[in-house]
């Protein structure tokens, strides 16, 4: 036994050094800033300050803080220049990770329709209709041989309008950091996403992918202070409670289902006790934590309370968490936003991820697997493509990539 708890203690040394030499580096961030916007050149240099990240590209973007980019624009504007300054030196091959700042805009619009798309529409439309009154006479399924080819029926029904949406140009928006991780890809099919390469292995060598996070929020203030809070946190861990809301859905082996993020939550919930010495309390019904529920929050992940913030949280300083929920960054910078994500950040997490617009389930992280990756010393950018399912789609991370809250547990 002494020598097993030996052969643990020694390998548990050899994946923490292994770890810190993986670690994200500051000479690997680039900060992309607004020329025009003085509060997101003063976030640059704060952040540049703080964490010796002497990387600053600044692109004229116009004064006002917009949230919002046209495709055309973004191509334009953002995506070419970093493009052409990653091909350069002092940047070529160096660079793994970019920060967007208060000031850069967080969502592109859709795409134009594919040409000839009316044309090539038509006999989509005359197919779905059929697949539809095919799907009226079995509205009720009585035998297993119906109910079979009802589910036939509305998985050609959904593929059917998968392409048509793709031609029209619709779902072809996203997250503008989503898509900046694609920057340095080959021209690729912009409907719905992109499976994301660095998930499972941080192989920067057999991918062109760039990692990206986000220093935003409801006002310049509480943005910049997401620096502050991490490196405070940092020396000795976010110090509390962890805090996990499933809905005590069964577990399911289909993945992206309900019962898969459920039984994910339910597992993230058994690592953080198996693996911290956190108090770790579980809300495993519909009911979400309530306002006081949650007293020196360290981390948190739940669901699923739509664009319906419930103030339950006591936010330590070094907090992660999200909630599994749509549309919870719509509204990033809104002060007064019900949102998750605005609201979290307004409450003093530090840390923490959202869509902007409709993601889909399956594009959220698996809350055992993002927290794991944390725990074994991941950097925050690292944990969050380590799991993140997709790029070029509607998610985003807020936060100091370089936080490690784990780095000396």
């Amino acid at each position: 036994m002494l020598e097993i708890k030996r052969l643990t203690t020694a390998l548990a040394v050899i994946l923490l050094l292994f770890s810190t030499a993986l670690a994200l580096q500051p000479e690997q961030i680039l900060i992309i800033a607004n020329a025009d916007n003085p509060d997101s050149t003063d976030i640059a240099a704060h952040y540049s300050e703080a964490r010796g990240v002497e990387n600053i590209l600044k692109l004229n973007l116009g004064k006002d803080l917009a949230d919002d980019i046209s495709r055309a624009d973004y191509n334009r504007q953002i995506a070419h220049p970093i493009r052409q300054a990653l091909q350069q030196e002092p940047f070529k091959g160096k660079i793994r990770c970019l920060i967007t700042t208060y000031g850069i805009p967080y969502r592109i619009g859709n795409a134009k329709p594919v040409d000839g798309w009316r044309e090539r529409i038509e006999p989509l439309e005359q197919m779905e209709q059929q697949a539809k009154e095919m799907l009226e006479e079995l509205e009720n399924p009585r035998s297993a041989e119906d109910r079979a080819k009802k589910r036939r029926l509305e998985l050609q029904l959904w593929r059917i309008q998968a392409e048509m949406n793709r031609l029209r140009g619709r779902e072809t928006g996203a997250a503008l950091d989503s898509e900046l991780s694609m920057v340095m890809h080959e021209p690729y099919e912009l409907f719905r996403w992109q499976i994301n390469e660095l998930r499972g292995d941080l192989d920067f060598d057999s991918t062109k992918t760039i990692m990206v996070s986000r220093l935003d929020g409801p006002s310049l203030n509480i943005a910049k202070r997401l620096v502050d809070k991490a490196m405070i946190a940092e020396a000795t861990g976010p110090e509390g409670n962890a805090y996990v809301d499933s809905r005590g859905i069964e577990a399911d082996d289909q993945p992206g289902s309900f019962g898969y993020y459920d039984q994910s939550l339910r597992d993230m919930a058994e690592v953080l006790r198996s693996r911290t010495p956190m108090t770790v309390i579980e809300e495993t019904t519909s009911r979400v934590f309530q306002e006081g529920d949650c007293p020196e929050t360290a981390l948190y992940c739940g669901w699923y309370s739509l664009s319906e913030y419930v103030p339950a949280f006591e936010f330590v300083t070094g907090a992660v968490g999200y909630h599994i929920a749509s549309f919870e960054a719509v509204d990033l910078r809104d002060p007064q936003s019900t949102q998750w994500v605005p609201s979290m950040l307004r409450e003093g997490i530090t840390a923490t991820l959202g869509p902007v617009a409709e993601p889909y389930l399956h594009a959220f992280p698996l809350p055992h697997e993002f927290f794991a990756a944390l725990l074994d010393g991941d950097t925050l950018a690292q944990a969050y493509y380590r799991t993140k399912p997709f790029n070029s789609w509607q998610m985003l991370l807020i936060g100091d990539p370089l936080y490690r809250p784990f780095r000396n547990r």
